[in-house]
């Protein structure tokens, strides 16, 4: 009897819950990202080579904070779909190497 109870105990705990705060937050640091790709664009006094790393280096933040918040990809559970995003990078990766290579010859 004494096991069944300490079995219902554990069936019963919940997870911890992350509560809204990361969630104000990372929409926050989202928007804050967007606007700085927009200004950079819209600020035309600025060289376009220093606007693609601008929009290149918000783009890869935004991928990271959408996965981790908004996905919950920084959660337990997760692996498989970690491996198969990576194996997406790595297969669109080599496409495009091999795509300018193709050009290039």
């Amino acid at each position: 009897m004494a096991s069944n109870h300490s079995a219902s105990e554990q069936n019963t705990k919940r997870h911890k819950v992350e509560g809204p705060k990361k969630h104000i937050i990372a929409f926050i640091f989202s928007i804050l990202l967007t606007v700085i790709a927009f200004a950079a664009v819209m600020g035309g006094e600025i060289n376009t080579d220093f606007i693609y790393i601008i929009l290149i280096g918000t783009a890869i933040l935004q991928v990271f904070v959408q996965m981790a918040f908004w996905m919950h990809m920084k959660d337990r559970g997760h692996t498989f779909a970690i491996i198969g995003i990576l194996s997406g990078v790595v297969v669109v990766f080599t496409c495009v190497i091999m795509a300018e290579y193709w050009v290039w010859w």
